[in-house]
Parts: structure tokens; C-alpha cells; sequence
């Protein structure tokens, strides 16, 4: 598909006025009952007799109601959702600036069309592969340690394999890509042919972080029930064995990260939902027994070094530090170990817009995702 087809695609406009989503007001996303989205302005300008411009199927004002997926996904985006048509790739990944503490640019991908406002990356440990969900009709894609896109799956659409609304995405060691989907709110999973093999729903309120343990056990968190889950599957037949909650009375958790070595747990909770001027975000750090061993938060941060945080993704390196995405300061730091909470190392403090996904491969390298260029940004130790 070429690039201005996928980028006319973005799920982040109203597709009648073709003007971008906001939080509020008119711009406010709004599901109508046949399950289409509009913005706040069109269906006010339907009113008087509503029906849907799609499927022509008539309804009242008061039987519209919030699209929660997508206003979750304009939270999480931030800037980039509404920046996506004036950076235009002129922003693209070849100005990202190389790394300061050892650590240089070594390979960029995607970029505006290629990507569309990615949300997730994970790393097939095996191969050496990066499955990246994005907001393109393909929702996930997978390229090759050298940077190909060797695969392209997931369509949009309400088939049960499809994907509405990709959240983020992490590979098992037995090689299948898992992705939590917003739009329906169920966790799904591929193989790197891209073949669906299972869907698993289990009452999930809205799914959205998830990463694999090194026994191929998926640990997700569900934003909206504040609980974090451990789904245990046979991927190869498609058969669900356990979907066990873990931990409950979390506040929207997010992103989370599994230490590949001690089986650690990293949770980020959004302390606030308003939108990033105004919210928090506090790291949680659990053992493999799911007993509280460390956390930090933009507060106590704040008391020890002068600097907001704000963390959309973590992971953990292979000595077991915690590293985080934080779009406050552009940067990807490392906060320490649990037991040496609070450090505040940058990794990365150049050439990054807004950096939404982390994760590390099989070598070493740190792979990080900014959605305010679209692009993934490889770096090695130089």
C-alpha cells in the first residue's frame, strides 16, 4: 500500500470532516450505536436527523456516547496524534541525534506512512525480529534485524482476527506476536506469518500493556479494572489454559515490563487521566511473587533530582535496571535497580520527540519507539 493510503487512514481523524480527534468539545470522539466513531461537531451537525453517513442506520443524540479506546489513545499519544500531519516525515528518523553514555544511533525505521502513530515494539529474542502495532490498515509489522519489513498483518476491521485499536504489542519465546486491542477489548495473538491462532477476552474492561515471560506466559495490565493479569496459552494449538489475575487495586495501569533474569515485574500507573499537563505517573516494581519491592513517582523524583517525569514505557536491562520512556524531558533514563531507587541516569536525552515503547533485543541493543516522528530508533553500546 503506499504511504499516503495508510496515512489517510489514521483512526485519530473524524472521517466525515476528515479533521483530527481532541479530548474535548467538538473534537471529542463519539460512538454511535451501529459502532462507527464521529467527532462531537458532526454529530451535532446531524442532530436533527441523525442517522449514521456510513451505514445509514437512524439514531437518536442521546444514544451516542464516548469513544473510551480512542480518547485513551489521545492520551497516550499526546502531541503526536495532533502533530502527525505537520511533521509530514519533514521530522523524520535520519534527524535523530546520536546518543550520549556509550550508546550510538545505529539503524532507524519506519517514519510518517510507513508507521501511523505507533503505540507498541517488542522484540523476538530468537530472531532478532520487531513487531511494532501501529494505526495503519496493517496493524502490526514485523521487520528483520537488518530493518526490512518482512511482514505486514492484522487488518482493520470486526472480523474476529482483526484489529481495531492496538494497544501494544510484545513476542513470546516460542514465537507469537500477542497484541492487546482496545476496540474490543480482548488480547489476540499471530504467528510471524501472520496467522490468528487465539483471542482471549476473559471480561477484560481495557486491556492495554503486556510483555512475555521467558516461559512464553504473557503479563498484561488492564487500565481500567487496575489490575494486572498472567495468561498462560499453548500458542501453537490456539488453547487458553489460565488467564489469572495477579495483582488488583492498581490506578490505570499501563505499560509493564518482565525482567527476562529474576521474573521482576515493572508497572507504570497514570496517577491521573486528564491528559499528560496535568496527570502523574508513579513505577512500580513487583518480585516474581508479586511482592512490592520498589516504586517511584514524578513527586518523590522531584524531591531528589530537579526534573518532571512523565513515563509512557518500561523495561528492564539485563543487569535488571529499570529504564523508562519519558516524554517530559524527550529522554530514555535509567532509574536503577529497585533496591538503589532513586537514580536518574539519562541514556538518551537527544534526538528523541516522543517516545511511547522500549523494549531491548537478544544483543543488547535498545530499541525505542517515537510516535512523534513514527519511526523506530535502534541503539548499540560504541
Amino acid at each position: 500500500m503506499a504511504a499516503e493510503d495508510e496515512a489517510e487512514l489514521s483512526l485519530l481523524e473524524c472521517r466525515v470532516c476528515f479533521e483530527p480527534y481532541g479530548p474535548d468539545g467538538q473534537r471529542r470522539p463519539r460512538n454511535l450505536p451501529c459502532g462507527h466513531v464521529l467527532c462531537g461537531g458532526c454529530v451535532g451537525a446531524l442532530s436533527r436527523r441523525l442517522e449514521c453517513p456510513f451505514c445509514r442506520r437512524p439514531c437518536g443524540p442521546a444514544e451516542t456516547s464516548d469513544c473510551r479506546p480512542l480518547l485513551q489513545l489521545l492520551e497516550l499519544l499526546g502531541p503526536a496524534g495532533r502533530l502527525s500531519r505537520a511533521l509530514g516525515g519533514s521530522g523524520g528518523p535520519g534527524a535523530a541525534a546520536p546518543a550520549p553514555a556509550g550508546l550510538g544511533l545505529r539503524l532507524c525505521l519506519g517514519g510518517w506512512g510507513s508507521l501511523v502513530n505507533p503505540t507498541g515494539v517488542a522484540a523476538c529474542r530468537g530472531t532478532g525480529r520487531l513487531a511494532v502495532a501501529h494505526d495503519g490498515k496493517k496493524r502490526i509489522h514485523v521487520f528483520g534485524p537488518s530493518g526490512f519489513c518482512l511482514q505486514r498483518f492484522g487488518e482493520r476491521g470486526d472480523a474476529g482476527n482483526d484489529v481495531k485499536y492496538p494497544l501494544d504489542v510484545t513476542v513470546t519465546s516460542d514465537g507469537h506476536v500477542v497484541v492487546t486491542d482496545g476496540g474490543d477489548r480482548s488480547v489476540k495473538a499471530f504467528d510471524f506469518e501472520g496467522r490468528g491462532v487465539l483471542a482471549v477476552r476473559e471480561g477484560f474492561r481495557l486491556p492495554w500493556g503486556l510483555d512475555a515471560t521467558p516461559k512464553s506466559e504473557v503479563i498484561l495490565t488492564d487500565s481500567e479494572a487496575g489490575a494486572l493479569y498472567r495468561l498462560t496459552a499453548d500458542f501453537g494449538r490456539g488453547e487458553l489454559k489460565k488467564c489469572q489475575m495477579i495483582r488488583a487495586q492498581l490506578v490505570s495501569p499501563r505499560a509493564v515490563a518482565v525482567c527476562q533474569t529474576s521474573g521482576a515485574v515493572a508497572v507504570i500507573e497514570h496517577l491521573k487521566t486528564q491528559g499528560l499537563n496535568k496527570g502523574s505517573t508513579r513505577v512500580k516494581i513487583f518480585s516474581a511473587e508479586m511482592d512490592l519491592i520498589g516504586q517511584l513517582d514524578s513527586f518523590g523524583l522531584n524531591l531528589v533530582f530537579p526534573s518532571k517525569m512523565y513515563a509512557t514505557a518500561v523495561a528492564f536491562d539485563k543487569e535488571g535496571r529499570v529504564i523508562v520512556t519519558d516524554v517530559c524531558s524527550q529522554a530514555v533514563i535509567c532509574l536503577g535497580k529497585p533496591e538503589e531507587f532513586p537514580m536518574f541516569n539519562p541514556l538518551i536525552s537527544y534526538g528523541l520527540s516522543y517516545p511511547v515503547g522500549l523494549t531491548y533485543t537478544a544483543s543488547d541493543s535498545l530499541v525505542i519507539l517515537d510516535s512523534g516522528d513514527h519511526s523506530i530508533k535502534i541503539y548499540s553500546s560504541t
